[in-house]
């Protein structure tokens, strides 16, 4: 019978603790990241022509419809061969990140704001409101209540696909796991505590989630 033992782990504490703050980092800055350029991308598929707009959603539905790992994959082997140009795992493992959490975030925004019933428009503009101050002061406001839930959903999601960053050698948790089963042979307490190192970071995430859109419902 197998004989589990953690307690080599404890030598390794400090390489546990530098993968979960770069996962952290990840997850956080292409969150940010993510969120500004989804709005962006999500307001100017509002506004613009059929053709700048059809753009826009051919390049929503690359990052939506193919799954990131290929993604990751692609920028940090091809990219810098189609362009001649020498890109780190760091920087391609943020900007498949940014780019693929930004076309959920997009839609997210984009829907959002297309939900508010078509009154609330037509008795801004009876008033004499510009488009900017009526989506400031009278449709953002009332949108926003219903983008929160799965905008919250989507971001708990993108703390689990930084992950896939070990995969092109991102020192991230999963990564220096792989170190560390590399170095002892004992895989199954190194990725038991991986696991539990995720659950103790997402469970609280999923619970605040819940929480706030159960918030959100009570007071729509």
């Amino acid at each position: 019978m197998y004989q589990w033992d953690f307690t080599f782990l404890f030598k390794y504490s400090s390489l546990i603790a530098s993968g979960i703050v770069v996962t952290l980092a990840f997850t956080i800055a292409t969150i940010v990241a993510g969120a500004l350029l989804g709005l962006i991308i999500g307001m100017a598929r509002l506004n613009c022509g059929r053709f700048i707009s059809g753009i826009i959603v051919f390049f929503v539905e690359i990052f939506r419809c193919t799954p990131p790992l290929v993604q990751l994959v692609w920028f940090y082997y091809a990219l810098p061969v189609l362009m001649q140009v020498e890109i780190s795992g760091i920087s391609a493992a943020f900007i498949v990140l940014t780019l693929y959490v930004a076309s959920f975030y997009a839609e997210i925004f984009r829907g959002g704001i297309l939900s508010i019933d078509r009154g609330q428009w037509e008795a801004a503009r009876m008033l004499g409101m510009r488009y900017w101050p009526m989506m400031l002061t009278i449709i953002l406001p009332q949108a926003i209540k219903r983008m929160i839930p799965p905008f919250m959903n989507q971001s708990v999601i993108q703390l689990k696909t930084t992950s896939l960053v070990s995969t092109i050698a991102v020192p991230d948790l999963l990564y220096n796991g792989m170190l560390i089963t590399a170095e002892t042979y004992r895989p199954l307490e190194v990725y038991t505590c991986i696991a539990i190192v995720y659950l103790a970071l997402l469970f609280p995430a999923t619970r605040i989630a819940e929480r706030l859109e159960n918030k959100l419902k009570v007071g729509h």
